[in-house]
């Protein structure tokens, strides 16, 4: 099993800033790599939809409404990356999910995975 734990919503005033933290870890085994990770949200009555994500080789990709504002970054602690959200709007209220595909390695046996967390709120009041 691998999950994703994320940290860092809360409720700000729209101009404000959050940081969202997402650490992956393996309940069994070891990670080995983690090949693409991501941030996406969904809001109320809308489908979840990609807010940002970069992956190992070096893109990086972000939505058209939070270039600019927002920057998806790797953080030094092991298997943990950000999402630095500044300029924050109201439009940006949302549940915001961190996603990862990686592999594992249990006893020789690598196994790939499509994780996603289990979302932190982010309220945005204008």
């Amino acid at each position: 099993q691998v999950q994703l734990v994320e940290s860092g919503g809360g409720l700000v005033q729209a101009g404000g800033s959050l940081r969202l933290s997402c650490t992956a870890s393996a309940a069994s085994g070891n990670i080995v790599a983690i090949y693409t990770m991501g941030w996406y949200r969904q809001a109320i009555g809308k489908s979840r939809e990609l807010v940002a994500r970069f992956t190992r080789g070096g893109s990086t990709d972000y939505a058209d409404s939070v270039k600019g504002r927002f920057t998806i970054s790797e953080d030094n602690a092991a298997n943990t990356w950000n999402l630095q959200m500044n300029g924050l709007k109201p439009e940006d209220t949302a549940v915001y999910y961190c996603n990862a595909y990686l592999s594992t390695i249990v006893l020789g046996h690598v196994t790939h995975h499509d994780v996603w967390g289990q979302g932190t709120q982010v309220t945005v009041s204008s």
